[in-house]
C-alpha cells in the first residue's frame, strides 16, 4: 500500500513539474494533426488527450507532455521491479534478484534520460532531445536481454506490458521531436 501511495505521489509532482506553462496556446485539432505524425495515434490521442496542459501547448509543449507521460511510465516500472525484488526476498535465487537489481536500475536511467530530453527539449536541441529518447527506449531492451543472459530465468510475464508501453511511448515522443525539426 506504502508503494502505492508513492507511486501516485511521484506521478503528481512529475505531472506538476512538467507542466508547460510557457507554451503558445494550440489550437483545438493540434493533438490530432500532431498524433497523426507518428506510428501509434491512438496511444498519442488518448495520451495528449488526457492531459488537461496539452490544450494550451504548441507542439513543443505536447513533445514535452509526451516525454513526461514516458518519465512516469519508466519510473513506475523501477518502482514495480524494486517493489518485486523485495517481495522475493525470501527467493534464495540471487541471480534473479540481481536481475531486478539492475532492470530496475536500468528503468531509472531511462527516466533519467527521458529527463534530459525534456530539458533539450525547453533548449530547443531537439538533436540531443531525440538521443536521449532513444537511450531512454534501448533502457528496456537491456532489462529485457539480461534475462536471456542466464540460462533458466524467465522474464516475468508481466514486465512486457511495461517494456512494450515505455518504447510505444519512446516512439511516440521521437516521432513529434522530429517533426520539430522541419
Amino acid at each position: 500500500m506504502a508503494s502505492k501511495i508513492f507511486y501516485l505521489l511521484s506521478l503528481l509532482l512529475l505531472a506538476h513539474l512538467l507542466q508547460p506553462h510557457v507554451f503558445v496556446k494550440g489550437d483545438g485539432s493540434l493533438i490530432e494533426k500532431t498524433c497523426k505524425n507518428t506510428k501509434y495515434y491512438n496511444l498519442c490521442f488518448s495520451s495528449l488527450k488526457s492531459n488537461p496542459s496539452s490544450a494550451n501547448a504548441d507542439p513543443k509543449g505536447l513533445a514535452v507532455i509526451m516525454v513526461g507521460i514516458g518519465m512516469a511510465n519508466a519510473t513506475s516500472t523501477s518502482l514495480y521491479l524494486s517493489s518485486k525484488m523485495l517481495g522475493t526476498a525470501n527467493n534464495n535465487d540471487s541471480t534473479f534478484k540481481r536481475v531486478l537489481k539492475e532492470c530496475a536500475e536500468k528503468y531509472k536511467y531511462a527516466s533519467d534520460a527521458l529527463q534530459a530530453s525534456a530539458q533539450d527539449l525547453v533548449n530547443e536541441e531537439y538533436d540531443y532531445a531525440s538521443m536521449h529518447i532513444i537511450a531512454a527506449y534501448d533502457y528496456s531492451n537491456v532489462c529485457h536481454n539480461l534475462f536471456k543472459l542466464y540460462l533458466g530465468l524467465v522474464y516475468p510475464s508481466e514486465l512486457a506490458p511495461r517494456e512494450d508501453g515505455l518504447k510505444c511511448l519512446c516512439d511516440v515522443a521521437l516521432r513529434i521531436v522530429e517533426n520539430l525539426n522541419r
